[in-house]
């Protein structure tokens, strides 16, 4: 071993931290595992855990805001026309596929809400929160305008690095935050584009067993990534270079050989995926040993 080997040897890196502040976006197909990624990366790049915005939590807690605080439902009506009580088919988002879309789900409405009626007047905050806990796409009109208040709200966006995971996922959307974030004089520093097949979204998502995860839905779910989600990652590679899009393979099973056979190391395997997104960022690997044995 040579000099500067061993000089290397003696030296333990516990932290690192990202450069400049700006954000981190990760993207993908549902069930690619973006938020034990961005979990990771929040303990390997010292981000703290209130800076890893995601688009469920944020939906989540617009809904559950207006319920619990009627400042913010004042908020959300007066300055985004959202509220408990407009009808989602007579409103500024009404459309007759939205429309449809509503009625289609009466019965398993009706059921979560346990009321009745629902096909002739759903709100607009019903149905922002049976899309958010069943996984359902809401209008481009809120995600833009939520995700937009949460990154201007939010203390970390302007003083250190912080994550945006599972947004954007139309062109249109990705269009929206790029222009919003350069109006806020705020960098993207990469984005992680996690890729899956279909057949591992599937079996990942049926293995959570989540009543909606049909095979019928799932199908739609990866038609809506192949036609919307990449295309969008293509375009935020035109509008930033390709220097600051990396393709991700999200599936790397980790097994260990025991006397009964392999057996899938869930943790190993998302510290492989951690890996590759870290080397992404441009972290060595001879820290990245050190990093993810803390």
């Amino acid at each position: 071993m040579d000099v500067q080997q061993q000089i290397k040897s003696l030296v333990h890196v516990e932290k690192v931290r990202v450069r400049d502040p700006g954000v981190i976006i990760l993207t993908g197909p549902s069930s690619c595992g973006k938020g034990e990624v961005a979990n990771a990366l929040c303990r390997t790049l010292s981000i703290r855990p209130e800076a890893h915005l995601s688009m469920g939590e944020i939906l989540r807690s617009t809904f559950r805001g207006a319920k619990d605080d009627p400042e913010f439902a004042a908020l959300l009506a007066s300055k985004y026309d959202l509220s408990a009580e407009t009808n989602i088919f007579d409103c500024i988002d009404t459309t007759e596929a939205l429309t449809n879309k509503v009625r289609s789900y009466t019965e398993n409405l009706e059921k979560y809400f346990q009321k009745t009626g629902m096909a002739e007047h759903t709100s607009q905050l019903e149905w922002l929160e049976f899309c958010t806990m069943n996984g359902l796409l809401v209008p481009n009109r809120w995600t833009e305008n939520f995700v937009a208040a949460h990154i201007e709200q939010a203390r970390a966006t302007r003083e250190e690095t912080f994550i945006l995971d599972g947004y954007p996922r139309t062109v249109r959307a990705a269009e929206h935050l790029l222009g919003f974030l350069e109006s806020m004089d705020i960098p993207v520093l990469a984005v992680m584009h996690l890729s899956i097949s279909r057949q591992e979204m599937m079996s990942r998502a049926q293995a959570r067993g989540r009543a909606d995860d049909d095979e019928e839905s799932l199908h739609k779910r990866f038609q809506f990534y192949i036609e919307n989600v990449q295309p969008s990652v293509d375009y935020m590679k035109t509008r930033l270079g390709s220097d600051r899009v990396s393709l991700i393979d999200a599936h790397q099973p980790v097994y260990d050989q025991t006397a009964e056979g392999p057996v899938f190391n869930l943790e190993a395997s998302i510290k492989a995926v951690v890996t590759s997104v870290m080397r992404a960022l441009g972290v060595p690997r001879v820290v990245l040993k050190d990093l993810l044995s803390n």
